[in-house]
C-alpha cells in the first residue's frame, strides 16, 4: 500500500478546519459533508467504500463499502483529484468544537484504531475499515466503544475531536480509566477493554453510567472532553418542550434569567 503524499495545514482553535495542499493528480478522500472550500481545478468524485480498493474488483468494494456501513457511514466517500498543473488546496472543517488530530500512520506502525464518527479524511490509499472487538464485556456494555474503525497504511489520516483534547503517552502496563464516549483513538498496542464501575450507589446515583473503559499500554492514546453525544443530550434536555415551557421555566431563577437575557416572550 503506497499511500499519497500530501501536505496539510490545521487552521482554527475551537472550529477548526484542515486545509490540504495537493501536487498535480494527487488525491484526498473525506467523508461526506465534511468538505469546505477548495481551488479551481479540483474535481469532486464520489466512490465506493473508502478509495483504497479502486483497482480491485467487485467483492473487494462490496467488502469495503459493506465495513463502512456496519459503522454507520455512508457506502460512498468523495475523492479530490488535483487536475491543475500546479498545486491546489482543498479544506475540510470539523462538524462540531473541539480539535483536528493529523495521523502520520507511518509514526504508528501503520494502523490506528479510531472512534467511529471521528474520521474525517485522509490520503488516497488510506484503508478505512472496522475493527472488531473479541471480548464479550466490550460488545454487550462498550456502547460507542464496540464497533470501532480502524485506519491502514502509510499515509496521513486526520481525525477529529469534540471539546479540548488530551493526549496520553502510556508507558508498558500504564493504565488509563476513561469514559467510553471520551476515547477519539489509540495506537495499534493499546490494550482496549470495559469494567463495571462497581457499587450499588455508584450505579444507581453515580450518573456516569455503570461502565467506563480501560486502555492498557503501551501506546499513544488521544481522548476528548466533549464527545457530541454527551453535547446532544445536554441540548436535548435544555431544550424547550412542547407548549414552549423549557427545564428552568418553572423557576424563580429561569424567569430571572429571561429578563436579565432580554427573552421576555410568553
Amino acid at each position: 500500500m503506497q499511500a499519497h503524499e500530501i501536505d496539510y495545514h490545521i487552521y482554527g482553535e475551537e472550529m477548526q478546519y484542515v486545509e490540504i495542499e495537493l501536487d498535480p493528480q494527487e488525491i484526498v478522500v473525506a467523508e461526506a459533508g465534511s468538505f469546505m472550500m477548495m481551488d479551481n481545478g479540483i474535481k469532486m468524485e464520489a466512490i465506493f467504500g473508502d478509495g483504497s480498493q479502486q483497482q480491485s474488483g467487485l467483492f473487494d468494494k462490496l467488502l469495503s463499502a459493506g465495513k463502512r456501513v456496519l459503522t454507520g457511514e455512508s457506502l460512498f466517500m468523495t475523492a479530490y483529484i488535483n487536475q491543475n498543473y500546479g498545486k491546489s488546496k482543498v479544506s475540510f472543517a470539523a462538524p462540531y468544537p473541539g480539535k483536528i488530530v493529523a495521523i502520520d500512520l507511518t509514526q504508528y506502525g501503520g494502523k490506528f484504531i479510531c472512534q467511529k464518527d471521528s474520521f474525517l479524511c485522509a490520503a488516497k490509499g488510506v484503508a478505512i475499515g472496522i475493527e472488531f472487538s473479541r471480548k464479550l464485556g466490550r460488545g454487550l456494555f462498550g456502547g460507542e466503544g464496540f464497533i470501532m474503525q480502524k485506519i491502514e497504511g502509510d499515509g496521513m489520516a486526520f481525525v477529529h475531536s469534540g471539546g479540548t483534547l488530551a493526549k496520553k503517552e502510556l508507558a508498558a502496563g500504564e493504565v488509563l480509566k476513561v469514559d467510553t464516549g471520551c476515547i477519539v483513538g489509540f495506537t495499534k498496542d493499546v490494550d482496549y477493554d470495559i469494567e463495571f464501575i462497581g457499587g450499588i450507589k455508584n450505579s444507581i446515583f453515580g450518573g456516569e453510567g455503570l461502565f467506563y473503559a480501560t486502555l492498557r499500554g503501551p501506546g499513544t492514546v488521544y481522548i476528548q472532553s466533549l464527545p457530541f453525544s454527551r453535547l446532544a443530550d445536554r441540548i436535548i434536555a435544555s431544550a424547550p418542550k412542547a407548549g414552549g415551557s423549557g427545564r428552568e421555566e418553572g423557576s424563580l431563577l429561569g424567569g430571572l434569567g429571561r429578563m436579565i437575557d432580554g427573552d421576555n416572550r410568553f
